[in-house]
């Protein structure tokens, strides 16, 4: 359709006032978290001595399809949404493709992406609750990013462990955290017990999301009025950024466009959870036939070539335990892996929808991954993020599939972020030195050797 603009904004007014809550359609819901000492089911009164409690309340909540966003929250998400959906002209032509291709840009914000959604509504939360401190892992640093501009918003302090290979890889993310007050920890650290024990088993060890999640998790657990936040994985952050979906599908609307493939990078699933949830919920219900494909790192592919078993979210092993596809807690991924999506398990809604045959999966190289985004940055303009990029490429592949028997797909994919910060990357891939790491399955056994034994 020649007369769809370039860019389909929303107004104002149109911003979702309620987050869309995927269990409620779930014919079958996710399995709940167990208490990993008594391996029942875990109660809230557990989950609200590390989370802040109106979360656990949204994490437990598996019948109310909608769940009212604040006004408190609202007023801060009218600063950077809605967020543009863009039709991929300049990308379309170059690929010479009969596709339509449209993404969700989530990087027109200071953190550089989608993570500020689910922040703003963490600390919100946290702040209502009268918590004064706050702490959490980043990988890349988009989360910590985003989290420390939501605490400086709502004058809550932040502690930060980030992933010690990201520290390295991108000093700069490091900096805007700071700026924004928050205090940055590589990690593994000598700060926590977890992370001393962590470093003497891993000498030299760049880390991992599941190490850093230990360290913050035994620092909330010790600091006086704190708790625990994350930026993935778990079901209220997945139901937070359903905000993307929900504005991606007001977008297309107006146009009467339903995509026929939609397209996300996946780590930990939340910014793929929230961009399909609405579409989702009418697939789940006979509306649609969409398909939906999720892409993930070949380094770390936790839904390609994890198992479907209960796991500790985090190294240490702290975590309630919950049922999604992973590669085991003791699992780390390759430190040369130049992007985020470095957790070791995969989002319970997510997991079930993939075990329950609604979603595809894929993994990729990093190089090819840097090749589409190299692709995407001289045609569209846009310098994505690496974790966007795995979408992207997914999203081109199809496209060309559309070029080879001249079938006219809607393509819909999340440009989850910037790569602005990925410079270091960047470089890698331009000057030849960046290389493929692909896990034997003898390397993924070390990691299957960690899961817990549940009955």
């Amino acid at each position: 359709m020649t007369n769809i603009p370039y860019k389909i904004y929303l107004s104002e007014d149109e911003i979702p006032k309620v987050w869309y809550n995927m269990k409620a359609v779930m014919k079958e819901k996710p399995d709940g978290f167990l208490n990993p000492a008594t391996l029942k089911p875990c109660t809230a009164e557990e989950l609200n001595q590390v989370f802040v409690s109106d979360l656990v309340e949204q994490e437990l909540n598996t019948t109310d399809r909608y769940i009212a966003i604040p006004e408190g929250i609202r007023d801060f998400y009218k600063m950077f949404r809605p967020s543009p959906l863009v039709r991929a002209y300049c990308l379309e032509r170059e690929l010479d493709t009969p596709a339509e291709i449209y993404y969700k840009f989530e990087g027109t914000n200071t953190s550089g992406s989608h993570k500020l959604n689910s922040s703003a509504a963490q600390v919100y939360y946290a702040k209502k609750q009268g918590l004064t401190h706050l702490t959490t892992e980043t990988g890349a640093g988009q989360w910590g990013t985003a989290l420390s501009m939501a605490c400086a918003y709502y004058h809550v302090d932040l502690t930060v462990y980030m992933v010690k290979v990201s520290v390295q890889q991108k000093p700069y993310r490091k900096s805007v955290m700071e700026t924004y007050g928050a205090k940055v920890i590589p990690s593994p650290s000598d700060n926590t017990a977890v992370g001393r024990r962590l470093q003497a088993e891993n000498p030299g060890t760049g880390g991992s999301l599941g190490c850093a999640i230990s360290e913050a998790i035994e620092t909330s657990m010790t600091t006086e009025n704190c708790r625990y936040v994350l930026g993935s994985v778990l079901d209220h952050v997945i139901l937070h950024q359903t905000i993307i979906g929900q504005e991606t599908k007001a977008a297309l609307d107006k146009y009467n466009i339903t995509p026929d493939i939609v397209i996300g990078c996946i780590g930990g699933g939340s910014n793929f959870g929230g961009l399909i949830a609405p579409y989702m919920g009418d697939r789940i219900e006979g509306k649609n036939n969409i398909q939906f494909i999720g892409i993930e790192p070949a380094s770390c592919p936790s839904l390609t070539r994890g198992k479907y078993a209960y796991d500790f979210g985090d190294t240490g092993r702290t975590t309630p335990l919950m049922k999604m596809y992973t590669l085991g807690s003791g699992f780390i991924p390759s430190s040369n892996h130049a992007g985020g999506l470095r957790f070791h398990g995969m989002s319970p809604i997510i997991s079930k929808l993939y075990h329950d045959g609604y979603i595809e999966a894929r993994s990729v190289e990093q190089t090819k991954v840097f090749e589409a985004a190299t692709m995407f940055a001289r045609s569209e303009g846009t310098l994505p993020a690496p974790e966007s990029a795995h979408a992207l490429h997914g999203a081109i592949e199809e496209a060309l599939k559309c070029k080879e028997t001249g079938e006219k797909k809607t393509i819909v994919f999340g440009l989850t972020g910037t790569g602005y910060f990925d410079l270091t990357a960047y470089e890698s891939y331009n000057n030849g030195t960046m290389t493929d790491y692909i896990p034997t399955d003898k390397d993924l056994e070390k990691g299957f050797a960690s899961l817990p034994k549940t009955e």
